[in-house]
């Protein structure tokens, strides 16, 4: 026990903000162990010691940001699929603010689009469980299960009084991260929608390209990455290096030298310098926003709808020892002109915030790519 205590304790070390002597420490150390065993001697319930040292651990990540996190092992081996294409559950990016579970976004075609979820949501309930002071993982590990099964969630939604519920069958749930088709007067402009950055969105998406590229009457592009989480930082470069020539792409910062590192684009323009309005809304996070702050920033697009969601750090997957693992925030992220859009997010160009209660990405109702359509004939 006295190990597993001082190997917690010390990870307190984590703590930019607190600089403690070896005697300090070492006071730290004992006065965890005293609540331990007192929690231990007096608690109304018994607890499990194993459990409690589980949850100190993840406090002392959760701490840090929003981002950071313990996996058990069993989470830990569900994680490793989150970013491979496929998975079980209910197609929906959370995040923790305040130590609650928030929507970042859902993704498109999935039980929690079809059942009305949104970008901004609080979850407060899932199933007869309060997510309050829950881990984010925890909150994940509920909404996976069987696949057909039901689950409800309950929502607290801004500007609205009374909590929402919705019921939502359980599905694999298969992300398809690029869909494109011709939109506009004469089918003159490529659409082309981003649902995340997958291990081979940037494939997809340059096959996309290239299939529109071959058509002539196309003069230019609209790229949707409305509630589009993010995903994997590669790509988010190389998808932004097909529409510059040159140029800063994204930076990141560490502590290490090895996490502070520049990306640049290399010369080619697949679209050969074509007009570009790119879609983002609160549910663009992430990669989403390397990609659509780069384009602002390099001026190649105008960026319209709303404000994007404002994550700009970087997460590394650790494995532990006992078979677990934990996800660290090793780093933050810069656009061209040095700005962070940490808490931020990307301002557009154009603000026009969604409107109606039919609304629906992609649609005759879409008012947001209705606004972009026509800005190409003005």
């Amino acid at each position: 026990m006295k190990k597993i205590l001082t190997t917690l304790l010390l990870s307190f070390v984590f703590f930019p903000s607190i600089v403690l002597t070896k005697n300090d420490l070492y006071e730290k150390i004992d006065l965890f162990g005293d609540v331990l065993e007192n929690v231990k001697k007096e608690y109304v319930d018994e607890i499990d010691q194993a459990e409690m040292i589980e949850s100190a651990i993840n406090g002392v990540l959760q701490s840090l940001d929003p981002y950071s996190a313990y996996m058990s092992p069993e989470l830990f081996k569900e994680m490793q699929t989150d970013t491979k294409g496929e998975f079980g559950g209910l197609g929906i990016e959370i995040g923790m603010e305040a130590g609650v579970v928030k929507v970042i976004s859902p993704i498109d075609d999935t039980p929690a689009a079809k059942a009305g979820i949104k970008s901004g949501d609080y979850i407060v309930k899932i199933g007869k469980e309060q997510v309050q002071g829950k881990s984010l993982l925890e909150a994940v590990k509920l909404m996976r299960g069987p696949v057909g099964s039901s689950i409800n969630l309950t929502i607290r939604r801004k500007n609205i009084k009374q909590p929402l519920e919705f019921k939502i069958i359980r599905e694999i749930i298969e992300v398809r991260s690029v869909s494109s088709k011709s939109i506009g007067i004469n089918n003159s402009l490529g659409y082309i929608r981003l649902k995340s950055f997958n291990e081979n969105s940037d494939k997809q998406f340059l096959k996309s390209i290239k299939d529109f590229e071959k058509k002539k009457e196309i003069k230019g592009y609209v790229l949707d990455l409305r509630n589009n989480p993010g995903g994997l930082l590669n790509q988010a470069i190389n998808i932004t290096d097909f529409f510059l020539d040159d140029g800063e792409i994204v930076s990141t910062k560490g502590r290490k030298i090895s996490e502070t590192r520049k990306f640049f684009a290399k010369q080619g323009d697949e679209t050969n310098g074509k007009p570009i309005v790119v879609l983002i809304n609160n549910g663009s996070a992430s990669a989403s926003e390397i990609f659509a702050g780069a384009l602002k920033d390099h001026k190649r697009a105008i960026i319209l709808g709303e404000n994007s969601y404002g994550k700009g750090s970087v997460q590394s997957i650790i494995p532990l020892r006992n078979g677990g693992g934990m996800r660290l925030t090793i780093s933050k992220y810069y656009l061209p002109s040095g700005k962070s859009i940490s808490e931020v997010g990307v301002t557009p160009d154009i603000l026009v915030k969604e409107e109606g209660e039919n609304f629906q990405i992609n649609s005759d109702q879409d008012n947001q790519l209705n606004y972009a359509i026509k800005l190409f004939s003005s």
